[in-house]
């Protein structure tokens, strides 16, 4: 149970990440991330990165600026302009389904107006997820980024094979989930690679 404490990433860095050591079951027609981060970076990083043989960037949750998330299904993206202000952490939830292709995404416990992305598509079940970094292998350590690699704090990482209302995002901010995720902050496999710190 990893509540109240947070992944560290001190510095850039191509070799260094958390490996989350679960998978869906079964290829994904719907699913939804939810994440916590704190950083001062302005160029682009990685937060989530979920890849497969088929497709490096089968889901991928990327800031190429501050202001902007841009999450990927299958390669293809939709970005969502968000507040830039003081440097505090940073809620954010998205989730897509694939008969309508609708991505709902969520800033801070706030849901944005939706887009479509992918309709009809499948998310392969054989992943790699990795935190932290942008996933060019669907190897574990297979081919990294280091222009995209995160520095600053992650925490509250869950992933479900459904789609979530506001009020379960709200709960997912404040680390009571409503129902058991593929893998959530309390209950999260994972194994640490380089130099990333549990604080």
């Amino acid at each position: 149970d990893l509540r109240d404490r947070v992944f560290v990433f001190p510095q850039e860095t191509q070799d260094s990440y958390v490996l989350v050591m679960a998978k869906p079951e079964q290829p994904l027609q719907n699913f939804t991330v939810c994440l916590r981060s704190y950083t001062d970076l302005t160029r682009p990083y990685s937060l989530f990165s979920y890849a497969t043989k088929a497709q490096d960037n089968e889901i991928l949750l990327l800031k190429p600026k501050p202001g902007k998330y841009q999450f990927y299904v299958g390669g293809k993206s939709v970005s969502f302009r968000v507040p830039t202000g003081i440097a505090e952490s940073e809620h954010v939830c998205a989730g897509w389904e694939s008969t309508t292709g609708i991505v709902g995404f969520w800033f801070n416990g706030k849901p944005w107006p939706r887009k479509g992305l992918q309709k009809g598509y499948t998310v392969g079940a054989e992943a790699v997820i990795v935190l932290g970094q942008n996933t060019t292998s669907s190897t574990p350590g297979g081919g990294f980024d280091t222009p995209k690699s995160f520095v600053g704090e992650m925490s509250s990482v869950y992933m479900w094979d459904t789609g979530i209302l506001t009020e379960h995002v709200r709960e997912a901010m404040k680390d009571r989930v409503f129902e058991a995720p593929i893998f959530g902050w309390r209950n999260l496999p994972y194994q640490v690679v380089g130099e990333v710190y549990l604080k």
